[in-house]
């Protein structure tokens, strides 16, 4: 129940990354979502003329077969060390 409530208020935080913040972190987070959120991927791969809709299908199933708690563990971190880096760049 703790690990839910961290997730979605890190889920809040990721929407305040900077602007700076690279694609494939962004990919990571997005993929570690979707894992924690809905499992393993449940779509066919989006066909090669949707390059951001394969990309973020492909980070998706890069994680498929972490369970839920792993991916919101994951998650976490991930957005801990995102905000870190944006506070150090800033400063």
């Amino acid at each position: 129940i703790q690990l839910q409530e961290d997730f979605e208020q890190y889920a809040e935080k990721a929407k305040t990354l900077p602007e700076s913040t690279s694609n494939e972190n962004k990919l990571i987070l997005y993929g570690l979502y979707k894992q924690a959120t809905v499992g393993d991927v449940n779509t066919a791969r989006p066909g090669i003329f949707a390059q951001r809709d394969r990309a973020k299908w492909d980070a998706w199933k890069a994680v498929e077969g972490k369970s839920k708690e792993e991916a919101m563990s994951d998650y976490i971190t991930k957005v801990k060390q995102l905000l870190e880096e944006a506070a150090a760049a800033a400063s």
